[in-house]
Formats: C-alpha cells, sequence, structure tokens
C-alpha cells in the first residue's frame, strides 16, 4: 500500500496530527499508520552553509574577500539536530512513499522549514499542502480533507527564500567588514542591527529625560470629586500660570449646584483580538513578563491546551474556517473563575464573534494570499 510523508514543524504537533490519522506505531523519529508516516522538523533542520562553504580563502576575514554573495546559495543541514534530519531522510526515500504533505506552521518561515529539507533530501515525489492555523482535532480532520496543491505555495516559498538569503548577505559580510576594521569582535544583521538601534534611542532619550511639573485643579466634595479639563480634554497643563489664573478667578466660590444630570445608555464594542505584538506588550503591562515569556505560555496554549488560534501572526482577525472551532477554545477555558463566564456563552448556543472578527482577505497567511503571485508581489511578502 502506498503512503504519504507528514512533515511536521514540531514533535507536539506531529503527535496531535499523529493521533487524528491513527498513526499509532512508532519509528525513529516518525510515527506510522496505514496511509500515513508522520514526521517532524525541530525548527529548522537546513540552514545556509558558512563562507567557508564557498572557498577555503573565506577561512580568513580579509577585506579584500569581501562582499561574499554565493551564487548559487548552498544548504547544509544542521549538525546538532542532524539526527532527526537522517530520519526524516529515510522516510521521504522510502519505495512506499508516493508523496509528501507539508504539515509545517502555516506562514512563510513553516513553508521554508519544509522546502529546505525537501531540497536537501533532492525530494523529486507530488507535494501537498496542510494549510490549518489551529491543531484540534476537527480542524486537522477538515485541513486533510482539503489539501492544497503544493505549487499554490511556491511565490511564498520564493519570498521566504528572499528573506533568508537578505540576512545571510547583510549579516555575513557586514560582520566581517566591522569586525576586521575596527579589530573588534563586532556583530551586524538586518533584523538585529535596527533594533539595537531603536533601544539605544531610546535609552539616550530616558538618560536626557528632565522632568517638568505640571499643574491642574481639582474640586473635592463630601460625594464627588470634579476635574478641571481644557476645550481638549486635557486634565494637566505644563502653564503654572493659567492654572493660578483659573485658581483666582474661584476664589471665594465654597458652594456650587449640580442642576442637571445626564444618563445615556452606550452599548461598546468588545475590543479587537489581539495580534503577537500587542499581546506581549499586554503581557508586559499588567506582569511584566518579556516577549520570550509570552510567546512560549502562547505556544503551549496553542499546542497543548488548544485554547488559541495560531500564536505566531500579526493579524487581528481569523479566517472562516475557524469560526466553528471557536465553541471548543472558550470551552478549554472552563475552570476557576472563567467557568461562570464559559456557561453564559455556551448556553446562549452557537457561539457568534462580533462582526469583524471572521475575515479572510485580513489574515496574512491565508491560502487565497499566494496562488497565482507573480515575481513582482514579492516585496510585499518579504
Amino acid at each position: 500500500m502506498s503512503k504519504s510523508v507528514v512533515l511536521a514543524e514540531k514533535p507536539s504537533v506531529a503527535r496531535d496530527i499523529a493521533r487524528v490519522l491513527g498513526c499509532n506505531k512508532k519509528g525513529n523519529g516518525f510515527l506510522e499508520g496505514q496511509k500515513y508516516i508522520v514526521t517532524w522538523a525541530l525548527g529548522h533542520l537546513v540552514t545556509h552553509a558558512d563562507p567557508e562553504g564557498y572557498g577555503n580563502e573565506y577561512k580568513e576575514w580579509k577585506m579584500e574577500y569581501l562582499p561574499i554573495i554565493p551564487e548559487p546559495f548552498k544548504l547544509t543541514p544542521i549538525k546538532q539536530t542532524s539526527k532527526q534530519f537522517n530520519a526524516v531522510k529515510a522516510q521521504l526515500r522510502r519505495n512506499d512513499v508516493t508523496e509528501v504533505i507539508i504539515a509545517t506552521d502555516a506562514g512563510r518561515e513553516g513553508e521554508l522549514v519544509a522546502r529546505w529539507i525537501l531540497e536537501m533530501t533532492k525530494n523529486r515525489k507530488p507535494v501537498k499542502r496542510l494549510w490549518i492555523s489551529s491543531v484540534t482535532d476537527k480542524a486537522i480532520k477538515d485541513g486533510f480533507n482539503n489539501l492544497k496543491d503544493g505549487r499554490q505555495y511556491e511565490n511564498l516559498y520564493e519570498a521566504a527564500v528572499a528573506r533568508a538569503e537578505a540576512d545571510w548577505v547583510v549579516g555575513i559580510n557586514a560582520t566581517r567588514a566591522l569586525t576586521v576594521k575596527y579589530n573588534a569582535q563586532l556583530s551586524t544583521g538586518r533584523v538585529q542591527t535596527p533594533t539595537l538601534a531603536m533601544i539605544a534611542e531610546r535609552e539616550r532619550h530616558i538618560r536626557e529625560f528632565k522632568p517638568r511639573f505640571f499643574y491642574g485643579l481639582q474640586a473635592l466634595t463630601e460625594t464627588a470629586r470634579f476635574t478641571w479639563s481644557d476645550k481638549a480634554g486635557q486634565t494637566q497643563s505644563f502653564n503654572k500660570e493659567l492654572i493660578e489664573k483659573l485658581l483666582t478667578r474661584l476664589d471665594g466660590v465654597h458652594s456650587g449646584k449640580v442642576k442637571d444630570v445626564k444618563t445615556t445608555p452606550k452599548q461598546q464594542p468588545a475590543p479587537p483580538l489581539f495580534d503577537l505584538t500587542e499581546l506581549q506588550k499586554e503581557a508586559h503591562r499588567r506582569w511584566s513578563w518579556s516577549a520570550k515569556e509570552t510567546l512560549s505560555t502562547l505556544q503551549n496554549l496553542y499546542e497543548r491546551h488548544k485554547a488559541v488560534t495560531y500564536p505566531r501572526t500579526d493579524s487581528k482577525h481569523l479566517t472562516s474556517d475557524m469560526a466553528d472551532t471557536l465553541k471548543e477554545r472558550i470551552k478549554a477555558v472552563d475552570i476557576g473563575p472563567y467557568r461562570k463566564s464559559v456557561n453564559v456563552l455556551l448556553r446562549s448556543g452557537a457561539v457568534k464573534p462580533q462582526k469583524g472578527v471572521i475575515d479572510d482577505k485580513r489574515v496574512f497567511g491565508s491560502p487565497c494570499d499566494y496562488p497565482d503571485r507573480g515575481n513582482s508581489d514579492l516585496s510585499k511578502l518579504i
């Protein structure tokens, strides 16, 4: 019987997929069933070769050898994870395997993880794509019932390659150039350097900050507190003279009367969903968590508890295929102080998010984003 190799990005996701597909036989770096062989990467198993891989002269850091711009770029298995790479390679080359199903994360980097492995193993078998943003049983089953042609995601892969090659060229050449010129161990990179520049600029502002006094007015009574504000709604001013003039005008006035109170009921919609960046900001504000702590917690909630949708996203919207899974996510938090709220939501029947939460067109990484894109659109993906 012919079989399909399912390549997941992480062991935890692979176990979920294997369980749903009935792959219970454990092997060396894979789980096998009647129709499927589920194996996994450990993040990236393949990376760009070091400069030394392009010539012995690059073993020495010399300015005359720069810039190093490989044509073409070479790939190499990562030494620390070579055992799992060989395990994946062995499954891909099995005679009874007739196709490969990419089941890495639904995004640019996930596509790169899988494609580089397939390139290094010289895979020539047909490729299909499992595109899901959730690892609930239902999402996995629906995803396998709607597998996509792997060719639809070629442009996504090309965008990921362009990003990776840009990182390599900038990082390798700039790091070597700075180190040689200043005779010091210096490091730079496409993302690292501007990020450090922003941190340094912020630190400079903090060091140069000079405190200033601000002023305001409040009237205190036994039952209420009244705060002065200007026409723009500001309750504080750096203009001391302005506030003193207002206080002088009130001098001698010791009583007042509330003539009218109007109460207007208003409906306030729920705030939009969090994207990863906003959630990291909120977690830091509430609990002083680092960005890494927030992401690690999110990843656990996503992979183990199935309580959140795919966390590594900059979108505040969900795709329509997730609508039916929202009830399951609400059930996942049916514990402790949240139980009462969960019961109220579940008693109402169908869980319907407010307008705008479900919007396929505003989710970066939706399958419809990538088919039929020309090379001229790569800049939009990078």
